[in-house]
């Protein structure tokens, strides 16, 4: 978040340099407002890039392996803009590469989900995911040591889309 508030401020003195240098070759016949707004439209231009383009550039420094199973998109009161063009504000990613079988539950996998939210730290969570019988467990130690009678299984629908990235083969 520092370093985006730097490039903010890095934007408005760029802009704010450029309405100079036209003021000048223009023979100073700009209003004297138009520094201000210059920069100011600049830091703001900015700030919606930043926003809008997160999700992408987050997507895109994924390792070979990982695959986007979902993206959250959400319109916030605050943000009237995002009401015409909602703003991904979430991303779920699994490691398709590392899906390991459990063997002490017939036709379960085990999978690394990475949870990306803007403005927060990265999450990362593993799940049991019965392919058989469409059910997730989230996998803590006890439902690793004995996944039948530890692991807490929610049914789910073949539609999915964490069963839909582990079971299809």
């Amino acid at each position: 978040m520092f370093m985006e508030l730097l490039a903010s401020f890095a934007a408005g003195i760029g802009a704010a340099g450029l309405v100079l240098l036209l003021n000048l070759i223009t023979g100073n016949r700009l209003p004297k407002w138009a520094m201000p707004v210059g920069a100011g439209l600049a830091m703001i231009g900015f700030a919606i890039w930043s926003e809008y383009s997160w999700a992408e550039r987050t997507i895109g420094a994924l390792p070979e392996g990982v695959e986007v199973i979902e993206t959250v998109e959400e319109s916030r009161f605050w943000k009237p803009w995002t009401y015409i063009a909602p703003q991904t504000t979430r991303v779920l990613a699994a490691d398709i590469a590392g899906i390991r079988e459990n063997d002490s539950v017939q036709g379960a996998r085990l999978v690394d989900l990475y949870l990306f939210e803007r403005w927060q730290a990265p999450g990362k969570v593993m799940e049991l995911v019965r392919c058989d019988d469409p059910a997730r467990a989230l996998a803590t130690e006890a439902a690793l040591a004995d996944p039948e009678e530890a692991a807490k299984w929610l049914p789910v629908t073949r539609e999915d889309p964490i069963y839909g990235a582990v079971c299809t083969d």
